[in-house]
């Protein structure tokens, strides 16, 4: 058998040979395979370098590099944005609270004598005046009381006329010593006491005249009437707690709000300068305008537990949009900034800077960073007092995009065109141009 195979024919290699027996030598054949790698990663780099690719490819991949920041064709991105202007007006410095809707008046319509209800002259919801008839009680058993007590006052009345007479009598014959001075003295008293029962009786008619007038009854104030509390037939006494009826004055209407005690240094200056102060009543959403009216007084203490005061302005609420119990959002004008520099709202950007806003480069169509600092807003404008001035432009919308030396385009301008010069003044390489390595596609 040969002897550089085994017993299964398997060759080997036989380490005693001279040539291959050196470590170096195997080290060698160790690393053969690092050969195709490399060759490996030479046709791949081949393949994507731009210079050796297609012109179509490397146009393809610079705009890859357009679109997405990266390579030579980065800062040709225009970012379509609307601006804005600097502008001058007058921003109104307003107070913002919740309020609650407060009636000057709510009553509950009681009786005032016990007796059966037996007329109900008022639909549920209808507003009423003052004096208008509500509802009627039973009369009789107090038209029954006045004639008794008539009667009483009567025969009181004759008593009083007899006892009268016989004092004049009594007197007469006092003076020619006939009678007693005690006599006179006792018909004087019983002529008092006659005229005391006749003014308890005027008394008891005038009561029993009045608790007529009570079973007539009228709404005490002028409003709308809630919804009925008792039906006709029911027996009503003046222990009743719910009453017949609750009418609630709609005009005017009261809005009881709260400031923080910060603003009351503001709020009593204007008040003791004898302003008036405008109040806006707006809805939960405070889009819609319900009510104007003004600051009508503020509360004598402040609360500790919450470090506010109660304040509450009158409407007039002829359209009665403002209806008791009410939760609604308070605008109290304290005072106006006039000629301020004011911008949109939506220009204010808050970072790392500050709060700044992106200032528009018009001849370069680029933005750079303003920082800006605020005054008063009513929401909608913001006035600034620093870091602009009167004409400058901002941008309003678009800004998410936008960064310091940022090209931009405006309303108006044409769309940049395919191909076009970059910032730096590169272009991006077409098929007419030779490929780095001087070769053509």
């Amino acid at each position: 058998m040969d002897d550089h195979r085994t017993n299964q024919g398997v060759p080997r290699i036989d380490v005693t040979h001279p040539e291959l027996a050196t470590p170096q030598r195997r080290r060698w054949l160790g690393r053969l395979w690092v050969v195709p790698v490399l060759l490996m990663i030479v046709a791949v780099g081949w393949h994507y370098w731009p210079g050796a690719a297609p012109s179509g490819g490397r146009s393809e991949q610079a705009g890859r590099g357009r679109r997405f920041g990266g390579g030579a064709g980065a800062g040709a991105m225009t970012i379509p944005v609307t601006p804005a202007s600097v502008q001058k007006g007058d921003v109104p410095i307003t107070l913002t609270a919740l309020g609650t809707v407060t009636p000057l008046a709510t009553v509950t319509v009681k009786t005032q004598i016990a007796g059966q209800l037996t007329q109900v002259a008022f639909q549920e919801g209808q507003i009423v005046h003052a004096g208008d008839f509500l509802a009627q009680i039973d009369p009789r058993p107090y038209q029954l009381t006045l004639a008794q007590a008539q009667g009483t006052l009567l025969k009181d009345q004759a008593l009083l006329k007899q006892a009268q007479l016989d004092l004049a009598r009594y007197r007469k014959l006092a003076a020619q010593d006939s009678v007693a001075q005690q006599t006179v003295d006792s018909e004087v008293s019983l002529v008092q006491q006659y005229q005391g029962a006749t003014k308890t009786d005027q008394a008891q008619i005038d009561t029993a005249r009045l608790n007529l007038t009570y079973c007539h009854i009228i709404a005490p104030v002028s409003g709308r009437v809630g919804l009925r509390q008792v039906d006709v037939g029911n027996y009503v006494q003046t222990s009743d707690t719910n009453g017949i009826v609750v009418i609630t004055q709609m005009q005017p209407m009261d809005v009881a709000f709260t400031l923080p005690e910060d603003n009351l240094p503001t709020v009593v200056g204007r008040l003791r300068a004898g302003t008036a102060l405008p109040v806006t009543a707006l809805d939960r959403t405070q889009t819609t305008r319900l009510a104007t009216g003004t600051l009508k007084t503020l509360d004598n203490v402040i609360d500790t537990s919450t470090g506010t005061i109660k304040l509450k302005a009158e409407f007039d609420n002829r359209n009665e949009a403002l209806f008791p119990n009410q939760f609604v959002n308070i605008q109290l004008l304290v005072d106006t900034l006039r000629d301020a520099l004011v911008i949109p709202a939506a220009a204010i950007q808050r970072g790392a800077p500050g709060t700044f806003v992106y200032k528009i480069n018009a001849a370069a169509h680029t933005v750079s960073v303003a920082v800006v600092a605020l005054g008063p807003s009513d929401g909608h404008l913001v006035s600034i007092t620093q870091g602009l001035a009167l004409g400058d432009m901002v941008v309003v919308e678009g800004a998410d995009k936008l960064r310091d030396g940022a090209e931009i385009q405006l309303p108006g301008d044409a769309p940049p065109k395919a191909g076009a010069a970059g910032s730096d003044g590169s272009k991006a390489a077409t098929k007419d141009q030779p490929s780095p390595r001087g070769q053509t596609p």
